[in-house]
């Protein structure tokens, strides 16, 4: 029997499965295939790999009925603390009361239970879990992917949203944009003395930011944070072998005392540190979708929002063009999807760049004009709502699905 589906979405991460879910609550049809297995991507155990959900974010989840299932694990993002080396000088980013938070941390392992078992029930979407895509092909009236088990899947629109390293995009020779910074960023899950009472800390020095994400206590009460802290690559191997007790001495020297005695850390993972964008989101019958269009340094925690935001603009796009009877993969549609998406992610992407390059320039004198420039901003109310709008996400043309 053959069951062609209205996308075929090729990578079920964190991105992949809201775009599937998102596209069901629409009406759209989906095959959604990944090679990793759910069992290991939603292991017991918190090891840091956190991701901050800003409000346009939390409206989609909310919109497409996952909401109440997270609701209980996010921990809310009540100010974010921004300094150079802890030295004066610093924006603190704090909403009035009515604004409410600035969006919602969450372990990676709470979004994927949530997103899986909201897959597993909806009979739009087909998940094929463990599976490894050998053929890919894009003809005049379809697509198909034919996986390693000797299946064939139809669709009308093929999608990308393996990551980074995407063989879909190079595949498609979609050129990219992309340069490493020589740093690697260091995950992990602290437990620490005092609350962090819903701060999250961005602290950078010379080697690279050092951030504090907000965690919900756990069932025991204990205080918990998210590290991610960026060292040069050099530097990174010695880092992760260091014991637990020297890496906690370094983590706390760096933290001057915010949080009071750190208690324990999780396992310690890290990625390299890079930058890349795609010249093109989409191509005949194809659209990229999160890092498989663009990748961004973390530095202002974004990277998964810009992602979501490719789903609320592509499933927008969709429905829209499904109501005037097009098929999804129309040039007219997928025109308008890489517009309303190529730009916003460029200038996301350009403005992480810069903050990364400003603030790794060494030197006391560097410093102090940063920290001179950031006094300003603190200053002026105006800009820095500008600056909190765009971490929500709620600036620009937001997709429906985004909206409150």
């Amino acid at each position: 029997m053959d069951d062609k589906r209205d996308l075929l979405i090729l990578g079920g991460g964190l991105v992949g499965m809201t775009l599937a879910l998102a596209a069901a609550r629409k009406g759209l049809s989906s095959h959604v295939v990944d090679r990793a297995d759910p069992a290991d991507l939603t292991a017991e155990g918190f090891d840091g790999r956190a991701s901050a959900i800003s409000t346009a974010s939390w409206n989609l989840f909310t919109n497409i009925g996952l909401a109440t299932a997270l609701e209980p694990h996010g921990c809310p993002i009540e100010s974010i603390a921004v300094t150079d080396q802890l030295r004066p000088g610093r924006i603190d980013f704090q909403p009035e009361p009515h604004e409410g938070s600035l969006g919602r941390m969450f372990a990676n392992r709470t979004l994927r239970l949530a997103l899986f078992e909201a897959a597993r029930t909806e009979p739009l979407i087909a998940w094929h879990a463990k599976a490894e895509v050998i053929v890919r092909e894009r003809g005049e009236h379809a697509v198909s992917a034919t996986l390693a088990d000797g299946r064939l899947l139809h669709a009308a629109l093929m999608v990308g949203a393996e990551g980074r390293m995407s063989p879909t995009r190079e595949e498609a020779g979609l050129k990219v944009a992309k340069w490493q910074y020589g740093h690697r960023a260091i995950i992990a899950g602290l437990e620490h003395e005092k609350p962090h009472d819903g701060v999250a800390w961005e602290i950078f020095y010379p080697a690279g930011p050092f951030a504090l994400l907000p965690m919900r206590d756990d069932k025991d009460g204990a205080h918990r944070s998210a590290l991610v802290w960026t060292v040069n690559e050099n530097d990174a191997a010695g880092t992760l072998k260091l014991s637990d007790r020297a890496f906690l001495a370094e983590v706390e020297k760096r933290m001057g005392g915010l949080f009071g005695e750190i208690r324990s850390v999780g396992p310690r993972s890290s990625f390299p540190l890079g930058f890349h964008h795609a010249a093109r989101i989409t191509d005949r019958r194809l659209a990229l979708v999160g890092d498989a269009a663009h990748g961004i340094h973390p530095i202002a925690g974004q990277g998964l929002n810009l992602g979501l935001r490719d789903v609320g603009a592509l499933v927008e796009v969709l429905v829209e063009g499904m109501r005037l009877g097009l098929d999804p993969a129309d040039a007219q549609l997928l025109a308008r999807y890489e517009r309303w998406r190529g730009l916003d992610s460029f200038m996301v992407a350009l403005a992480t760049d810069g903050l990364t390059r400003l603030f790794g320039i060494p030197g006391r004198a560097a410093s102090a004009v940063r920290r001179f420039g950031m006094a300003g901003v603190q200053r002026v109310p105006a800009l820095k709502h500008w600056f909190m709008d765009e971490a929500r996400g709620v600036s620009g043309d937001v997709p429906e699905l985004m909206r409150a």
